[in-house]
Formats: structure tokens, sequence, C-alpha cells
């Protein structure tokens, strides 16, 4: 029996072999710094709040402390949630799925006790 954060982190440096993964995680992250320098230029926020924002927009966390103020702003958030939900979505599940599969082509890799 393995101890289950070891499983994880097995599944984890499993997932981020995988190319799937790789990609649309290197592309949430894409997204997400432009957003933010979108936002840094736009609002005219400092680059960390507009990180900050882009992050909890995209996560769907929206603690209400920023918001856009600027016509233009809130288009592009329309456009920034819309789009970007699906890819961090597809991007989450891909990396969960790559962890499960990976832990299930294991013998025995089963947290519970027999």
């Amino acid at each position: 029996m393995n101890h289950p954060v070891q499983s994880l982190f097995r599944g984890l440096r499993f997932a981020f072999h995988d190319r799937r993964v790789q990609g649309l995680l290197a592309f949430t992250f894409t997204i997400i710094g432009l957003a933010a320098l979108f936002y840094s230029v736009v609002e005219g926020w400092p680059y960390l709040d507009a990180l900050y924002f882009a992050v909890m927009t995209i996560a769907t966390v929206g603690y209400g402390d920023l918001a856009p103020v600027t016509t233009l702003g809130r288009l592009f958030t329309i456009a920034y949630v819309l789009v970007g939900l699906g890819i961090f979505i597809a991007a989450v599940s891909a990396l969960a799925e790559a962890v499960l599969s990976q832990r299930e082509s294991i013998p025995g890799d089963q947290d519970s006790p027999e």
C-alpha cells in the first residue's frame, strides 16, 4: 500500500509529462498572462493586481475586490470568462484524468487497506 500523498505526486509527475496536459497548461498560463497584461494597461492596475484578478476570474472565484471600470475592460472580461473558463476546465480535467489514469495503471496502488 502506498501513501496517498506519494500516489498524488507520482500521478502529477506522470501528468506533467503528458503532451496534452502540457499544451493545455501552457495555453492556460498564456491567456492568464495576456489577460493580466491587458488589465494592467487598460485598467491601470499594477501587474500583480492584474494577475490576481485574471486568475480569480478564470477560476470563477471572483472575490469582488477588483473590477474593471472601463467599457473595454468589461467587454474583455466577458470574452475572457467565456473563452478562458472552458480552457481552464479543459486543463484541470486533463491534469486530473492523467493523474487518475496513471494511478489506475499501477496494480495494487489503491489507498484502501486490503
